[in-house]
């Protein structure tokens, strides 16, 4: 009597057209494929009853929902062989595909393409399954070569080529129309920069302005958008060369078809000036880079942290380490610390700044406080708080710090009690030493020695999206309980299938991990985006262990 080999069928298309339909190219896949299994009876083959469709999705990468759980199930020993119509709905990378076979082998397991005859277990079916492999690999690239070649003349004839419409136009074909709603904003931004010559200065004063980006739907319906210009916003719009009708190509510049915005003589004058700008702020910045923190951080151990700096891609990268780093090379020191400078001042001056806004902190930092005296002093606490700019300059808010302990969990703060009684105009003896401290949340992920940090009041934030995408994948996956199928959900749904496919993990995630995103409590870096690009296994233990390591 044959062996019983167990065959899943695997079926891919890389565009989601006409995957809504009744029958679609996936569904024509895994009728030929069954009907191939079928006709080997006689040798064992049944299909295994799982489903393994990758709807809309490249060939070029195994980072596939369905791909992924196939895999997983033949190592877990429920498939003996894979069924595919070709060779290149599995993969069409060389590379990958011996990625795949180096695991099936582990496995003891096969594959079968339908529609080319090889046997993978000659060394003369290696061979032709490595040169169809090859062929696909260079089809692939060939393509993308020419529709880069295509994309680049087009752009050389001054034609736009798709992609987010910028603010202040519209499509009109293969160019650009002037949308009369935004583009005055568009103008106004730039005569903005002219008077102000401060890009902050232009976010600010356009939000002041009530200007908003524009609201655009996204594939599941959701809009995004519709939120004031951030400075780099601004930025872009004021270096963008569309708006002088011109088109961009990585660094070449090409006159468009397009109507232009804004002169471009005009625009021109505006790039030297932003790059004259830029000149004197990096001169500036290199002139006073300096560590202001110098001599006043410690960490738990009572170790001075000390400024280092690094290089990475011709810039330098400050610091604030553990003195032992420097002083004693000899041991590796895995509790001690490297901190982010930037970060870590700019986190500071934000604590100070949030605490001294406080409408308490006067009468309790200053002793005998009287009433006649308390409006004029509410004033200049109000200046200092002023002067703890996070992105301003630390000359103004650095004295103000005698000393910062840092450990787990926590950071606290001395003021200066001579430095604020000269800013208060008051005696330092009137300085309450109690009220002079300052606690704070302190967070770290650490990577060796180097740590993210996060400053401050540590308030959870629950993601509105990741909880959404929760619930729908708890849904999709009671509806596929009681029958559905991917392509009937997608249309109820109203959504693709790759989608359904890329969320549906998130039905299986451990009870912990759903009470630590209902709570706003889950890593910052664990998203929907995060999710849609990894497969999260469904062992609740190495969920934890992924999660908790981001």
């Amino acid at each position: 009597m044959a062996r019983r080999i167990r065959c899943a069928i695997y079926t891919r298309k890389s565009s989601e057209e006409g995957l809504d339909q009744d029958f679609n190219s996936l569904d024509a896949q895994a009728e030929a494929c069954a009907a191939y299994v079928t006709s080997q009876k006689a040798e064992g083959w049944v299909v295994v009853p799982t489903r393994y469709d990758d709807g809309g999705l490249s060939g070029g990468t195994l980072e596939r929902p369905a791909l992924q759980r196939l895999l997983a199930d033949i190592e877990a020993g429920l498939v003996d062989q894979i069924v595919v119509y070709k060779i290149d709905r599995l993969t069409r990378s060389l590379s990958d595909f011996a990625k795949i076979v180096d695991r099936l082998d582990a496995a003891g397991a096969s594959f079968v393409s339908v529609t080319q005859s090889f046997n993978t277990a000659t060394s003369m079916g290696r061979l032709t399954l490595n040169m169809l492999l090859s062929f696909a690999q260079f089809e692939r690239e060939v393509t993308a070569e020419r529709i880069r070649d295509k994309i680049a003349a087009s752009k050389k004839k001054g034609l736009w080529m798709g992609g987010t419409v910028p603010f202040g136009y519209q499509p009109d074909g293969r160019s650009l129309k002037i949308d009369e709603a935004e583009a005055p904003i568009i103008r106004h931004i730039h005569d903005l920069y002219h008077q102000v010559g401060s890009v902050r200065a232009v976010a600010e004063e356009a939000e002041e302005l009530g200007y908003r980006t524009r609201a655009r739907p996204s594939a599941s319906g959701i809009l995004t958008g519709g939120t004031p210009f951030s400075r780099g916003h601004v930025y872009q719009i004021l270096t963008n060369p569309l708006y002088a009708g011109r088109i961009r190509h990585r660094d070449k510049v090409y006159p468009g078809q397009h109507p232009a915005i804004i002169d471009p003589a005009i625009w021109d004058a505006l790039q030297e000036r932003l790059s004259a700008e830029a000149a004197r702020s990096r001169g500036r910045s290199n002139a006073v880079e300096t560590s202001p923190l110098v001599g006043k951080l410690f960490d738990e151990t009572g170790d001075r942290l000390t400024p280092s700096h690094s290089q990475k891609n011709g810039k330098r990268l400050r610091y604030y380490i553990s003195r032992r780093l420097v002083t004693d090379r000899r041991q590796k020191h895995p509790d001690a610390w490297r901190l982010p400078a930037r970060d870590l001042e700019t986190g500071i001056a934000r604590i100070l700044r949030d605490h001294l806004t406080k409408p308490t902190v006067p009468a309790e930092l200053v002793s005998d406080l009287s009433a006649a005296e308390l409006p004029g002093l509410q004033e200049k606490f109000r200046q200092l708080a002023n002067d703890c700019d996070p992105y301003g300059g630390a000359d103004l808010w650095a004295p103000l710090l005698r000393r910062a302990d840092l450990q787990q969990g926590s950071i606290l703060l001395r003021l200066d009690r001579q430095v604020l009684a000269e800013r208060l105009g008051i005696r330092p003896d009137r300085i309450d030493s109690a009220a002079r401290r300052i606690s704070a949340s302190f967070q770290m992920q650490r990577r060796g020695v180097e740590a993210r940090i996060i400053l401050g009041a540590a308030v959870p934030q629950v993601d509105p999206v990741l909880a959404k995408n929760i619930q729908w994948a708890q849904r999709w996956y009671d509806a596929i309980k009681a029958g559905a199928t991917f392509g009937e959900l997608s249309a109820r749904e109203k959504t693709t299938t790759s989608r359904i496919q890329q969320m549906i993990g998130l039905a299986f995630l451990a009870p912990d991990i759903l009470d630590q995103v209902a709570a706003g409590r889950q890593p910052v870096a664990f998203t929907s985006e995060w999710v849609k690009r990894r497969q999260l296994p469904t062992d609740w233990d190495q969920q934890r262990q992924i999660v908790g390591g981001l």
